[in-house]
């Protein structure tokens, strides 16, 4: 195992991480490599998104590397084999001090006034299997999702797989329920998402998910429709992890994710407000060794501070 030395727990939503370094949604979409990922040396790795029924996603060509940029764009849309799949994939022997999130969607065709019934029902079949839920409503990919982060929507979602989370942990424990936002919100937008996070009581927010943006780009495929990701979004998502900690202080933590290329990358973050940190790119360019390279880098600037 790729495992830091001398990381430094955290102690955040009610669960213990060995450290604050995790892999982000969208690497294990169906939960069929997550075991060995854990042995990468991450604290926590997060599955998804898992929508209710099978979905092909979007056409192929679909990932696109930038490597003069060191960045990714991807237009996946949610391939997923469904929450059946990835229920029995979940099932078993576990991986010994990794905390398990598991992130969920829509189908594509669901309507938006119909999006909660399909958020409700793949957290109701997975909670159980869960350290942690992720309500993923900021992908650029699936039609329409991101306008689940105005105020209006974004209230009710969350209030009601919050009242249908409470009822669950009668029978399953209390599991943290976090919300993904996009980095693209204006201070309007997300000053509505932020009240609606206040108001329906989630334990989080992951900050952020990849941008439509594609300032400063000088790779072929730069052009490609989708969300991007790795270093051209490291300013934009540490920016917003500030702005999002700055507003919610100390009452609902925070996990930076977005442009995470090293270890100084993710101390930014942190230094920005966030609890935690997730990675995905960084990893596509600096390899398997990053997550426990990145873990121990983080543990030896605490122990030398």
């Amino acid at each position: 195992m790729f495992g830091p030395s001398s990381a430094s727990p955290v102690e955040v939503f009610g669960l213990r991480f060995a450290h604050a370094v995790g892999l982000a949604a969208g690497y294990d979409k169906d939960a069929t490599a997550w075991r060995g990922l854990a042995c990468l040396g991450f604290s926590h790795v997060e599955i998804g998104t898992v929508t209710p029924r099978p979905q092909a996603g979007n056409a192929r060509p679909r990932v696109f590397r930038l490597p003069a940029d060191r960045g990714v764009i991807n237009r996946l849309g949610f391939p997923s084999a469904g929450m059946e799949v990835v229920a029995a994939n979940l099932a078993g022997p576990r991986p010994r001090d990794v905390i398990l999130g598991v992130n969920i969607g829509k189908n594509k065709e669901t309507p938006l006034p119909d999006a909660a019934g399909d958020y409700l029902v793949v957290m109701k079949r997975l909670y159980s299997l869960a350290d942690y839920v992720t309500v993923n409503v900021s992908s650029p990919n699936t039609p329409g999702l991101r306008d689940l982060q105005g105020g209006d929507y974004l209230g009710a979602l969350l209030s009601t797989l919050v009242s249908s989370r409470d009822e669950l942990a009668g029978k399953h424990g209390r599991k943290p329920l976090l919300v993904k936002l996009a980095p693209d919100l204006d201070e309007d937008a997300l000053s509505e998402s932020l009240d609606a996070v206040q108001s329906a009581g989630v334990d989080g927010v992951i900050a952020t998910n990849t941008t439509i943006a594609r300032d400063g780009l000088c790779s072929p495929a730069r052009g490609e429709k989708g969300g991007l990701s790795g270093a051209p979004l490291t300013d934009m998502s540490t920016t917003m992890v500030a702005r999002i900690c700055d507003r919610l202080g100390d009452s609902i933590p925070v996990v930076g994710v977005g442009g995470i290329m090293n270890a100084d990358d993710a101390a930014a973050k942190l230094a920005a407000g966030a609890r935690l940190v997730q990675i995905y790119s960084g990893m596509v360019y600096a390899g398997p060794s990053m997550p426990g390279k990145t873990a121990t880098a983080l543990a030896r600037r605490v122990l030398t501070a």
